[in-house]
């Protein structure tokens, strides 16, 4: 497929070649943190117990156990060639689907308050994916079809592309230059304390926010730089 093409496939979400392909609707529903297949159990309502403080303490308590784990992965080699290729691209680009994409938008959001020329795909303001652009997609599970098309396209116009993801032999793994891994099996606690995605998810922002830090000093940027590009609220 012609690079023209290929470009205005990302901008226009038709992602893919040829006739227009419907995305894998398990992934694109895993990414969205939505029920299995087989008709979603009814929704429980009662009034508030005093469990359901012990529990939010207990899934946080939890969280803040694992999270710190997840993150205590040495991925140093990783991120550094993430922070290059962010702050040596003509235009980044970021890409999620459900929760995956509101950690990828606000890491989007540093990234213009840092100086960044950033866009999330699939808005309708933003522009054509090229050569020597960026692309950053986080997916846990590396297979939502949506996100490998991304990937493969970017790479096919000549944008280097950075995965998060929590498998590095996935499809998006394999499509992407540098892989962020962020491993996020529970020990079964997690179905009650933290279901679907939630410790992938959680770790995503945490890591990516630390991949901010490491931009804006390469950057040399400081705080007070940021909040001059901070958007005002009114």
């Amino acid at each position: 497929m012609p690079a023209a093409r290929a470009r205005r496939d990302v901008h226009e979400g038709h992602l893919g070649t040829g006739p227009r392909q419907a995305p894998h609707a398990a992934d694109e529903a895993g990414e969205r943190g939505e029920g299995r297949a087989g008709g979603q159990a009814p929704v429980k309502r009662g009034p508030a117990t005093a469990s359901d403080v012990t529990t939010a303490v207990a899934s946080t308590a939890y969280l803040l156990e694992h999270l710190a784990k997840i993150l205590s992965v040495d991925r140093s080699k990783e991120i550094s060639e993430a922070v290059t290729v962010l702050t040596s691209a003509k235009k980044l680009f970021v890409y999620g689907v459900g929760r995956s994409g509101l950690a990828a938008r606000a890491f989007a959001m540093r990234m213009v308050q840092l100086g960044i020329d950033c866009y999330f795909i699939g808005e309708t303001i933003t522009p054509v994916v090229g050569d020597g652009d960026a692309v950053l997609i986080v997916s846990n599970t590396g297979s939502t079809m949506s996100a490998i098309q991304v990937a493969n396209i970017a790479r096919r116009v000549g944008a280097k592309v950075i995965a998060v993801t929590g498998h590095r032999t996935s499809k998006l793994g394999h499509a992407s230059n540098v892989v962020l891994l962020i491993h996020s099996d529970g020990d079964g606690t997690e179905t009650r304390l933290a279901p679907l995605g939630t410790l992938f998810e959680d770790a995503t922002v945490l890591l990516l926010d630390g991949v901010v830090a490491q931009v804006m000093e390469r950057l040399g940027q400081t705080e007070a730089d940021m909040r001059g590009r901070h958007a005002i609220m009114v």
